[in-house]
């Protein structure tokens, strides 16, 4: 098959027939890009909601509830009388004939979009799952959550003051947004939030250790904005471990190579929270597979200069999952941003080719981009224009205050943001779906290592 446009097949309906796999940023931009064309657009998800994911960090240490970044994707879609919505998994892709297997059966298409997104990745060490979550997901969010204010609560019962120091020690590996995001928030956890709620321990004794294994904190910005980051930081008390390793976690350690020595220490840890890499969804190497080709690095899937894949012009794939090498300048970053920008683009080809107009070449326009570190301190890229401090901070809020879906969410997030901002308080610090903590267990005299605590 040719990559001409025009060769793409037409259904033996009336309406061509798009399906949408994922309802995030890229996903959800394409459906809402194709309101006023004469299609009929399917969008596939297994949540039945459309995820914040940028604020994600603020649910896993108790600044928002889930309920302020996830909204119903049926309620974002309810006016859009050419979508439709099906919860389910997919479990296959056909290209003869063209459509998509879920659990719940089969959906016929003439164009397809894969916005699957990322998950975790481990460097070939998926076993440190178990005790190093990532956050990409509302359960992993509180998850972590929970793990977090459940170490304060065990080390508030315990009696051991090195079993209290184990408790109070929580380790952040990777250095880009969400882990330096991360360190900030649990700082701001320990120094303030809890610091008059507990009656035998020291909430500000806690020890925050982010481990990145390049030369600088947010080392995806340049050298001045890495350094201002790292010394922001430091200025909250996260300890920044640079050119360092993980090279092992357990349920009660993580393991750190120092590359410059070389020298190896082990960190007596409950909490471990990872953050250093992602990589494709499968689903992205399923379509690869049916359409004969093969993943690019980190399980993504190259694509054209109009989002489709080669041969293929049928099938676009968008957002995080999409190696897009962008002016021969390397592939571009999972980004809202540019998620959004591909889910239009992928809809403006299809309405193109309804109309037998040729595709324009996807071009990303760069508006800029923010990480905060805490409280009046945030770095960021405008432009070609270097940002830091409290406007960089300014920034930030209303940038992801703009990009959240519904003004409900909006004005709840707002809310909530002035009230933390006033008080220090978290009001989401809540401990769901976990066991109690067997304190006692951790102090027994064989070693509390025998019996690995699940915090």
């Amino acid at each position: 098959m040719s990559n001409d446009p025009a060769n793409a097949p037409t259904s033996s309906t009336k309406i061509p027939r798009v399906v949408v796999v994922g309802g995030g940023f890229a996903g959800l931009r394409c459906v809402r890009a194709l309101r006023r064309t004469a299609v009929e657009v399917t969008l596939v998800d297994r949540r039945n909601f459309h995820l914040f994911q940028p604020l994600l960090y603020q649910v896993a240490t108790g600044e928002l509830s889930p309920a302020n970044i996830a909204t119903p994707i049926r309620g974002i879609l309810r006016k859009q009388k050419n979508a439709f919505v099906e919860l389910g998994e997919v479990t296959e892709f056909s290209l003869d004939p063209t459509l998509v297997r879920t659990s719940d059966g089969e959906l016929p298409f003439d164009y397809l979009v894969l916005a699957a997104g990322t998950t975790h990745h481990y460097f070939g060490n998926n076993h440190w799952a178990q005790f190093a979550p990532g956050l990409k997901t509302i359960e992993n969010a509180t998850e972590i959550r929970r793990q977090i204010l459940g170490a304060f609560e065990a080390a508030e019962r315990a009696q051991d003051p090195a079993t209290i120091a184990t408790l109070l020690t929580f380790v952040i590996v990777g250095g880009g947004p969400t882990g330096c995001e991360l360190a900030g928030a649990l700082a701001e956890i320990a120094h303030h939030t809890l610091e008059h709620d507990f009656r035998h321990i020291d909430s500000r004794q806690a020890r925050i250790v982010l481990v990145e294994a390049s030369g600088g904190a947010l080392d995806v910005y340049p050298q001045k904005l890495s350094e201002r980051a790292g010394m922001d930081l430091r200025r909250l008390g996260v300890e920044v471990r640079l050119q360092t390793r993980v090279v092992d976690v357990t349920a009660s350690s993580v393991s750190l190579s120092n590359q410059i020595t070389g020298e190896i220490e082990v960190l007596r840890t409950r909490t471990v929270i990872w953050a250093a890499g992602v990589q494709g969804n499968p689903l992205g190497e399923q379509l690869a597979k049916a359409a004969g080709l093969t993943v690019a690095r980190g399980g993504r899937l190259a694509v054209n200069q109009d989002l489709s894949l080669a041969d293929h012009p049928n099938l676009f794939v968008v957002g995080d999952l999409a190696y897009f090498d962008h002016d021969d300048s390397g592939p571009l970053p999972g980004l809202a941003p540019v998620a959004m920008q591909m889910g239009d683009h992928a809809a403006a080809c299809i309405i193109a080719d309804l109309a037998k107009q040729p595709r324009t070449r996807f071009r990303y326009r760069d508006r800029g981009s923010m990480a905060v570190i805490g409280r009046y301190s945030a770095v960021g890229m405008i432009g070609n224009r270097q940002v830091n401090g409290i406007v960089a901070w300014a920034l930030w809020l209303g940038v992801h205050l703009m990009y959240i879906t519904m003004f409900r969410n909006r004005l709840l997030v707002l809310m909530q943001w002035g009230w933390t901002f006033l008080t220090h308080d978290r009001s989401a610090r809540l401990i769901v779906d976990g066991p109690a903590v067997d304190i006692p267990s951790m102090e027994r005299a064989t070693g509390w290592d025998d019996d690995p605590v699940n915090i």
